[in-house]
């Protein structure tokens, strides 16, 4: 193991072999973020989707870049396709939604109102927690645990 450590510190280089043959066979995953935005009567934002077909009405987010973290990527989601200038705050659920998919959900509070609707949303609305769309289940949770956070 010494001549091997001894190989590696004189051709560090050689490191990146076997790190790239473990990374071709490992699982790879895509990841999204979704934010819980209340207003002052306890109702919480959702947005209609035009690229989700069986669960159109939803949190608001979308998919993490390379490189970003999940936090920096809602807020710049937020912007983007709601013109809310937003904070990230509690991560208040994290799964793994679907085969190779890894969703994060967090509080947020907002700084203005909603400025605009970018091309991937048809709507938004306030809703209660008692008379919610049918949402996906993950959205769903994240809202009921971001529920408990608020109240207790």
């Amino acid at each position: 193991m010494r001549l091997i450590a001894r190989i590696f510190s004189a051709y560090p280089w050689t490191l990146r072999i076997p790190y790239y043959l473990y990374r071709f066979f490992q699982t790879k995953y895509s990841m999204g973020v979704v934010g819980i935005i209340w207003n002052e009567q306890g109702e919480v934002l959702l947005v209609e989707h035009v690229f989700h077909p069986r669960h159109r009405w939803g949190l608001p987010g979308g998919w993490i870049g390379n490189d970003e973290k999940p936090a920096d990527a809602l807020i710049r989601e937020l912007e983007e396709e709601l013109g809310l200038l937003a904070t990230a705050e509690t991560l208040v659920l994290f799964d793994k939604t679907q085969r190779n998919h890894l969703d994060f959900a967090y509080t947020c509070s907002i700084q203005n109102t909603v400025q605009k609707l970018s091309g991937e949303l048809l709507a938004y609305g306030w809703f209660a927690p008692n008379a919610l769309p049918k949402l996906h289940p993950f959205q769903y949770q994240a809202i009921i645990n971001a529920q408990k956070l608020r109240e207790g």
